[in-house]
């Protein structure tokens, strides 16, 4: 290998400079922390137990305090009870519920009881445990005993006790004939007497229930002594949670060295013959040891006991009884030091093994910070392939490597931001909503402080601010007024001007001074000073759609003004040209909307406008409709609960509102606006009306060819007129039956068959001057011989209209229409006409009104509605169907039909009832509506539960205020509405 010349410096790679300084730092490191950890763990630990010494003895001593004070206080306000001082237990009784209270709000408290002069005593104790009811035999519910024993009027006292449950409600009693307890021979007794005040006996071992505690008393008046029972086993479960470690010791105990409190409280008391608290020496020799020497002050350090080392903390407490307590807690120094001891050893072996590995790991390391710039050459091909998922190389401490991979990753951002809002803003439906999403993601990008869009009026060429966004939100331009600008304005800002004239994008800095109409954006901002980059929104023509302003607050900071260099400006024109394209599309959408609203509403005008008896049922009926499904969205009842349609679920409901009546183009005015029953396309009322003329002319010109003939005057002219009467009466009769009415009687019919026999002369050819359509139907019987006798009124085959094979509805129709379609298309037949029963239409052409459901369903499946609006063709045609499945055309049940569908059946109904512009009936007044509405809902004829939102929520009367003539709006009974309709 060649040497290298003389003058030329040895180099190497970067791995290797990384690897020798890493290797030395590592192990320096390691050798002084290595030492030092030891000495300030150790120093650490201990400094840690003393402080953890002194927080027990504070909470030992705090826990005593508050163990002791609040029975003290509980005394000092029981003794001033009267009731204390009851001469016998009947009487006393009545400090059951205070001593059952008292004992309830101090679960350390076993028990209170009154001691007399007399020997009388009076206990109540909480059965708190099982144990306890066991121990004095107490029934399962029970919860409070009360012992009393009177010694008043008897040789032998009365003892017994009774049994409560925790509602004071009495159990049972019980006797104990050997009663032998005095509480004037007990120590508590004699000591408060004495003492004249309060005293507090040392702890001890209770004789009745076995556990370690106190007896605090203070005397009353007569020398009766109030007192009671102090358990003390919390403060044993206190200690146990302060063992520092396996083998400490801790332990509360009188000054003669009687334990109160051990954390093995089974070691506690000893039973021997007798039952009594452990002495210290019997529980550990250190603490033996430490009670020998006899300590008459605090202390907290280092002691050797039982040939141990330990941390030793003693403390006097004054609480516990007369001569107070005393705390020692030792620890062993091996068992404290055991962590440093730990430590010391794994840091000699951890340093150790850094030695051994500092040189290999600083290898490695020193590869590893290279490794980022092999990573960038592989997150490079990744975004060459559109892969914008490859996980970024990272940051590196090198600085020339941490900055490509900075460029790199906001290449790569840049580059997927621009591709994500592309496909964010070609995804938005909503022309309001494009707007907000092409000013948020804008500033986003750009991190601007706010941006302001302006768009141009396509007809007068005005810019008009259309959104505004600061500080991360959407602000109102109206409320900061911001101005609009007309074409040609002299007073446009020239930053604002060249870009919405097409030119290029401007950069301009204003203040206060120069901000116009923009003053609010500084305000809101709270800058002084703002940077503007206004950059031309241009559709496909180039003609510019509008203009996006970005804002950047003024702070002084050079990074912000890097926003204002040319390439962020071309990002950001190169999103906006995306946005403008967005918006263009929005707009050609959002006319095409408006084109078919208008036409929707034209076809459904036209629809009113072909009926003038009709006219503005396809207009109200959407609103009724819309008021419904609004109330039912806002509605919380269970059926309505999961009923919150969309905006694209509004448009198809509002479409198919319009267009529900749309196959009424098919359907002869004359029937749609039949008033009578003979009405086609006039009242053939006016033809039989002249037979009527003729049979009247008949009968005079029989009265004269009879006189002229010599009969009797008077006999001609009875019979005249009794023939004109009659023909008056049936004519009339015949008038009223072509109007038409709720029911039609037998005897009616019967009179209308008998009239129709009466016949008339016709002495021309009924066949001359008709179309030949007619001719054709005519040609089905032979002509008679003129002159003819014909009836008054008949039924004749020319009146039957054949029905063509195109209008015939197949039963396996692709539509679902279940319809019994009549033979005949017409039956103009007299007879059958004026005997219609209900109203004033034939089966026939019932059917064809009823036909223009049909052809609204065929009308609109036809058209190629988008996949949103794909159901507009069953809410617009079901709207006749019924709830039990009779209705038309297709014989839905109510569990086919959608909730909106349900909801136009009602609102078609309840416009159809008020309508005033029928010809054949008078609008009806709110409580007749809603009547007939409540017997088609009990029979199942509309949605029972729409049908209660519809009266329950007001909506009725909201119509009417809007639609409904002063005289039909009446007051409504809603509760006698509900219950008719079986709802209440």
């Amino acid at each position: 290998m060649r040497a290298p010349s003389q003058g030329q410096k040895r180099r190497f790679p970067l791995h290797v400079h990384i690897g020798v300084l890493f290797t030395l730092l590592l192990v320096s490191t390691g050798v002084v922390l290595g030492i030092f950890n030891y000495r300030q763990t150790s120093q650490i630990i201990l400094s840690s137990s003393n402080q953890l010494f002194e927080q027990i003895r504070q909470e030992v001593e705090s826990d005593l305090r508050y163990t002791y004070q609040p029975i003290r206080h509980l005394l000092s306000l029981l003794v001033l009870n009267e009731q204390n001082q009851a001469s016998d237990a009947y009487q006393r009784m009545d400090l059951l519920p205070a001593f059952a209270q008292a004992l309830r709000d101090n679960p350390k408290l076993a028990s209170l009881y009154l001691g007399y002069e007399d020997g009388d005593f009076f206990m109540v104790r909480h059965l708190r445990t099982a144990a306890l009811k066991q121990r004095f035999d107490a029934p399962a519910n029970a919860a409070y005993q009360v012992w009393t024993i009177d010694r008043s009027g008897e040789a032998r006292p009365v003892s017994e006790s009774q049994y409560f449950d925790a509602d004071l409600q009495w159990i049972s009693r019980r006797q104990n004939l050997k009663e032998i307890f005095d509480p004037r021979t007990r120590p508590w007794y004699n000591s408060a007497v004495a003492d004249g005040e309060q005293i507090t006996t040392e702890p001890y071992v209770f004789f009745s229930t076995g556990v370690v505690g106190t007896t605090l008393a203070r005397l009353s008046r007569n020398k009766t002594v109030l007192a009671a029972d102090l358990t003390l086993a919390d403060l044993s479960e206190t200690l146990a949670k302060h063992k520092v470690t396996p083998s400490t010791e801790v332990v509360l105990y009188r000054p003669d060295g009687a334990a109160v409190a051990y954390p093995d409280i089974n070691r506690l008391i000893v039973k021997n013959g007798t039952t009594h608290l452990a002495q210290v020496e019997q529980l550990s020799p250190a603490l033996g040891e430490l009670f020998a020497r006899g300590l008459q002050q605090d202390k907290q350090g280092a002691m050797q006991l039982a040939k141990r080392r330990w941390q030793v903390s003693y403390t006097q407490l004054a609480e516990g009884g007369p001569n107070g307590l005393r705390l020692a807690l030792l620890a062993p120094e091996d068992e404290l030091l055991a962590e440093a001891y730990r430590i010391r050893w794994q840091g000699a072996m951890l340093t150790l093994t850094i030695l051994l590995l500092c040189i290999p790991l600083g290898w490695l390391m020193s590869r590893i910070l290279v490794r980022p710039l092999r990573a960038l050459v592989l997150e490079a091909e990744a975004i060459r392939s559109f892969n914008f998922d490859y996980p970024a190389s990272g940051r590196s401490p090198v600085l020339e490597v941490d900055q490509l991979a900075v460029a790199m990753a906001k290449m790569k951002d840049t580059i997927s931001s621009f591709l994500d809002i592309t496909a964010s803003l070609s995804a938005e439906t909503r022309f309001d909503a494009l707007l907000r999403r092409v000013l948020r993601e804008t500033v986003d990008l750009s991190e601007a402080s706010g941006g302001l869009l302006y768009l141009r009026d396509s007809s007068s060429g005005r810019l008009e601010p259309h959104g505004l966004f600061l500080g991360g939100e959407q602000h109102n331009v109206e409320e900061h007024r911001i101005p609009g600008f007309d074409q040609g304005d002299q007073s446009i800002p020239a930053w604002l001007e060249q870009p919405a004239q097409g030119g290029d994008s401007r950069v301009a800095s204003i203040g206060f001074d120069q901000a116009g109409g923009f003053h609010s954006l500084l305000h809101t901002l709270d800058s002084p000073r703002v940077h503007l980059v206004c950059t031309g929104l241009h559709n496909r023509q180039g003609e510019t759609v509008g203009v996006l302003m970005l804002l950047h607050r003024d702070t002084g900071d050079e990074a912000e003004l890097a926003m204002l260099r040319p390439e962020r400006i071309a990002y950001v024109e190169a999103v906006s040209g995306v946005a403008a394209l967005c918006i263009e599309s929005q707009r050609l959408l959002d006319q095409q909307k408006k084109l078919l609203d208008a036409f929707i509403q034209l076809i459904a005008g036209a629809i009113d406008a072909k009926s003038p008896y009709t006219g503005g049922h396809c207009q109200r009926v959407p609103e009724l409709t819309l008021m419904l499904a609004r109330a039912a969205a806002e509605s919380e009842a269970e059926p309505f609960r999961h009923y919150q349609p969309d905006d694209e679920e509004w448009e198809a409901l509002h479409i198919a509102a319009w267009l529900h009546d749309c196959g009424k183009v098919t359907v002869p005015e004359y029937v749609v606006d039949k008033a009578t029953k003979l009405e086609t396309i006039y009242d053939r009322i006016h033809e039989v009306r002249m037979r009527f003329e003729v049979l009247k002319r008949d009968a005079w010109i029989a009265y004269w060819e009879g006189l002229a003939k010599g009969a009797d005057e008077a006999q001609l002219s009875s019979l005249r007129d009794a023939t004109l009467a009659a023909l008056d009466d049936e004519f009339a009769f015949i008038a009223r039956c072509n109007l038409g009415g709720e029911a039609m009687a037998e005897a009616d019919l019967e009179r209308l068959r008998s009239i129709g026999t009466r016949t008339w002369t016709r002495t021309l050819d009924d066949r001359l001057g008709v179309s030949w359509e007619e001719n054709q139907r005519q040609a089905r019987t032979p002509a008679p011989s003129l002159p003819v006798q014909e009836p008054l009124l008949s039924d004749k085959a020319e009146h039957l209209l054949e029905r063509p094979a195109s209008e015939l509805i197949a039963d396996d129709n692709p539509w679902g229409f279940k319809l019994e379609v009549p033979q005949y298309k017409h039956n103009r037949g007299e007879l059958y006409n004026l005997g219609i029963a209900r109203g004033t239409l034939t089966n026939e052409e019932r059917f064809i009104i009823n036909g223009h459901m049909v052809q609204t369903i065929r009308m609109l499946s036809y058209l190629p509605f988008p996949k949103h609006l794909a159901n507009v063709t069953e809410i617009a045609g079901g709207h006749h169907e019924k709830m039990d499945g009779t209705g038309y055309p297709k014989r839905l049940k109510r569990e086919d039909m959608s909730l909106p569908a349900r909801m136009m059946a009602i609102a078609d109904i309840f416009e159809a009832l008020t309508a005033v512009d029928r010809p054949y009936k008078k609008g009806k007044t709110l409580t007749d509506s809603l009547t007939i509405m409540a017997g088609m809902c009990r029979g199942a004829h509309v949605d029972p539960e729409l049908f209660g939102l519809f009266v329950s929520a007001g909506i009725y009367q909201s119509y009417a205020e809007r639609y409904l003539r002063p005289e039909q709006i009446d007051e409504v009974d809603v509760a006698a509405i509900l219950a008719k309709a079986g709802l209440a």
